[in-house]
């Protein structure tokens, strides 16, 4: 099986289950602690344009931080260079957890996704 990168949050349960799921499928992981070492701004770009993904799927809305920041009514008039910075300065901010292999990525966890993504990665 392949080797993925995970940026998560070891007290997360999500984050948790996920590696576990990942482990379980017989990857090797890196696993990154996203909130002591978030991702760089340029980590970020690359993760989104290989996700397919919107750059707000990355937020995580339903966080203590984002909602601290007022991100809810604030967000939409963010360049996409100042969201990335946003995100990049506090690992916290980013929905995790994310997995790559340096090509597909996965945002947050659903059995069902990582099941099309990664069981025969």
């Amino acid at each position: 099986m392949s080797q993925l990168k995970v940026y998560q949050y070891p007290k997360c349960g999500t984050c948790r289950s996920a590696v576990k799921w990942l482990k379980e499928q017989g990857h090797e992981l890196e696993l990154q602690h996203i909130a002591e070492q978030p991702p760089t701004v340029e980590e970020l770009r690359l993760l989104v344009a290989n996700s397919g993904f919107p750059l707000k799927k990355f937020f995580n809305t339903s966080g203590e931080v984002y909602k601290a920041l007022g991100l809810k009514d604030k967000l939409s008039s963010l360049s996409e260079d100042e969201q990335l910075e946003l995100l990049s300065s506090n690992g916290m901010l980013i929905k995790r957890p994310v997995v790559t292999d340096g090509k597909k990525v996965t945002v947050g966890y659903k059995e069902e996704q990582y099941g099309e993504a990664w069981s025969n990665a």
